[in-house]
């Protein structure tokens, strides 16, 4: 039946790499509370504190919701393309990261791909939570709706914003939702996201 995949980034953390801020915290407190009701039947998180502090404060309004954390919904590089192949700012992008880094992270999407992006096998509908990172999200949307696989890059989502995506039988898979921050208030919107490309009155 139909798998129902509700994609979260973490919320805003201080420094980038280290706990949730104050901001971060009443962010993810909201999205609770903005998914009380829906029949979860998991919450998984990537392994990294800022992710597991997130699914953490969220599973506190969905009380009975397993939570676990998982390496395929943790930060990395999904697909890296040869350089030249890409238009000019993503290879720039792509060469900021160590080598490393640009040859795990495709085995890990496509391990990412087969976990969470397939149809539900339960008889009925499933819903499922996934708490993770900007990178991730950009991935399982673009394979979502069939766009090159470097197209993860641009798609970047705000500090718990919602993503939905439906992943139906025998038909392909529907984004519902995109960076959905109606339950943020506008002081605690926009975090994440490029300041570049922020609105104005972001």
């Amino acid at each position: 039946m139909t798998r129902f995949l509700y994609l979260v980034r973490h919320g805003e953390a201080d420094p980038h790499d280290g706990p949730l801020s104050r901001a971060g915290e009443q962010q993810a407190r909201l999205t609770g509370q903005r998914l009380t009701g829906v029949p979860f039947s998991s919450i998984t998180h990537g392994p990294l504190p800022r992710a597991a502090q997130t699914a953490g404060l969220i599973a506190a309004s969905l009380p009975g919701v397993p939570v676990s954390a998982c390496d395929l919904a943790g930060d990395y590089l999904p697909f890296v393309l040869d350089p030249d192949g890409l238009p000019p700012s993503f290879a720039s992008f792509l060469a900021g990261f160590p080598a490393a880094e640009r040859a795990r992270g495709p085995e890990l999407a496509a391990g990412a791909l087969e976990r969470f992006a397939q149809p539900g096998g339960e008889p009925g509908d499933t819903h499922e939570l996934v708490v993770t990172h900007n990178f991730l999200i950009g991935w399982l949307v673009s394979q979502a709706l069939g766009a090159p696989p470097w197209r993860w890059m641009g798609l970047n989502q705000m500090n718990c914003a919602l993503t939905v995506i439906a992943y139906l039988p025998r038909s392909p898979a529907a984004l519902i939702s995109f960076n959905d921050a109606g339950h943020l208030p506008p002081e605690l919107r926009w975090t994440g996201f490029p300041a570049a490309v922020r609105p104005a009155s972001g």
